[in-house]
Order: structure tokens, then C-alpha cells, then sequence
């Protein structure tokens, strides 16, 4: 199996109030859960690909409690990557190459398609957003905690990015419409932080 690592920004967004409830393990606010996850990688390898600069997201729906259901999913990846790059990302994010998005993968019931799409992903120190022409506007805004200071959520259980405290936000606007989602939504619960994977 290829060694490989990864690290750089991750953010989500979804359709419960802010804070979400489901990285305590505990029911979405709305019954289900609409959200969409991305990873924007700032340094990767693959075994001597390299795969810095590239994007990857997932839609998911979860029909209750995101630990005690199975997931619909589609992929995301990035259309800037070459033949072996995008071979690297679908072995890691599928989980068939170990780490911890083989954790992530073990949730998901149902993979309802996979494409390579154009994507721009934009982070600054209090906003975020990810852009897949035609299909997906997703912008977060942090929250303001005591003495304007960002809000973080660390150790929950349901964890995308481990060791990394969550920034919590708020999204301006989420809109995704593809393999019969149709999400549109604003106000609601957004994360962002770093994160690092590795295959060991």
C-alpha cells in the first residue's frame, strides 16, 4: 500500500442551527442532516504523487443521528488533477487506503456518484467558501465569541479533521443541486479548521 499524507483547510457546512449537535453525537437539529464536507489540501503525497492545491468535497445526507445511520454520498474531486492525482484522491477518500477518511468512509450506505468538477475553494481569517460552478455555493462566516474571539469546538467525538479544533460558523449562503439533492439554505451551522491525514 502507498505511504501517503496529507494536510491543509477543511470546512463543512449543513443544514442544523450553529452549533451542530451531531459532532456530540447527538440528533440533528432538523430530524436529518444535508452537508456538504470539502478539504482543501495545501501539501499531499501519494507515494511520489504529489497532490498539493487540490480539492475534494463530499455531499451527504444522513436520515437522523449521523453515528446510528448510514450515509447517501456523492464525491467531488478536483478537476485540476492529473490522471495519477486523481487515482490517489478516490484511493484516499474512499478509504481504501487507510487513515482516517477509511473512518469516514465505514459510515456511508450509499454512494450515489462521483465526479471531476472545477472547484475554487477561498479561506481567509473569518470566512471560507468553496464554488463548483452550477452545482455548489457554500460561504461560512465565523462566529464571534467573548472579546471577538473565534468560537472553537475541540476532543468531539464525531470528528472530520482529529487532533484539530473546530471553528464554528455560521453559513451566508448553501446551495447544492446535483445527483437528486436540491439543498438551499443560509443562517445555518458551518465548521472550519485544519487538518492532517496520513495513511500510518
Amino acid at each position: 500500500m502507498n505511504q501517503w499524507n496529507l494536510s491543509g483547510t477543511y470546512f463543512e457546512t449543513c443544514n442544523c442551527e450553529a452549533a451542530c449537535p451531531c459532532v456530540f453525537t447527538s440528533p440533528p437539529t432538523e430530524g436529518n442532516c444535508t452537508a456538504l464536507v470539502a478539504w482543501h489540501i495545501d501539501k499531499g503525497k501519494f507515494g511520489d504523487v504529489a497532490l498539493d492545491g487540490l480539492n475534494v468535497a463530499l455531499a451527504v445526507e444522513a436520515p437522523g443521528t449521523m453515528v446510528q445511520t448510514k450515509w447517501k454520498v456523492a464525491a467531488y474531486f478536483d478537476d485540476k488533477a492529473n490522471a495519477a492525482q486523481n487515482d490517489a484522491l478516490h484511493a484516499i477518500f474512499s478509504g481504501k487506503s487507510g487513515g482516517h477518511p477509511a473512518v469516514l468512509a465505514s459510515f456511508i450506505g450509499e454512494m450515489v456518484g462521483a465526479k471531476n468538477v472545477p472547484m475554487e475553494f477561498k479561506s481567509d481569517g473569518k470566512n471560507a467558501s468553496l464554488t463548483i460552478p452550477g452545482l455548489v455555493e457554500a460561504d461560512i462566516a465565523m462566529l464571534e465569541g467573548q472579546g471577538g474571539e473565534p468560537i472553537t469546538i475541540s476532543n468531539h467525538p464525531l470528528c472530520i479533521a482529529p487532533g484539530e479544533p473546530a471553528t464554528v460558523a455560521r453559513s451566508s449562503r448553501f446551495r447544492l443541486k446535483d445527483f437528486g439533492f436540491d439543498w438551499t439554505l443560509s443562517g445555518r451551522n458551518g465548521f472550519r479548521s485544519a487538518f492532517s491525514y496520513s495513511s500510518t
